[in-house]
């Protein structure tokens, strides 16, 4: 059997709020986090959304599933993918209707040190003109 292609869903949220609720800004966390679990289920992850409120309908989420690319989505967790898409119900009736499943990785979320807390705002706050975030 082929692999499970792999659509991984992260949320955008504000600098201003790496304080309060780090994961949810770092999004290079929460993708990592979709890439780990995929990859422990044996799927692969063949694209990757960085999306705030984004309507269940939204043709950037179907045309990969359309082109047969994706075969299911992935987000760390229920939180984020409520801050990812406009609504979790209309995307779970969305996904019912074109017959593609959505999963959650439920992994623990990282314990965020000052100094990652630190890294996450200069990889975030760095100009972005040839800056790949190492």
């Amino acid at each position: 059997m082929d692999e499970l292609r792999v659509a991984a869903i992260a949320s955008l949220a504000p600098l201003e709020e790496l304080d309060t609720d780090p994961f949810a800004v770092d999004t290079r966390s929460q993708h990592a986090m979709c890439a780990r679990w995929a990859a422990d289920q044996g799927y692969v992850v063949t694209k990757e959304f960085l999306v705030y409120g984004l309507r269940a309908d939204h043709c950037g989420l179907w045309s990969d599933v359309e082109a047969g690319r994706v075969d299911l989505f992935v987000a760390p967790n229920r939180r984020v993918l409520a801050r990812a898409l406009r609504s979790v119900e209309e995307f779970t009736a969305e996904c019912r209707r074109r017959g593609v499943r959505w999963e959650t990785a439920g992994l623990d979320e990282p314990q965020y040190t000052p100094a990652m807390k630190a890294e996450v705002h200069r990889r975030l706050s760095m100009p972005t003109a040839g800056y790949d975030g190492t």
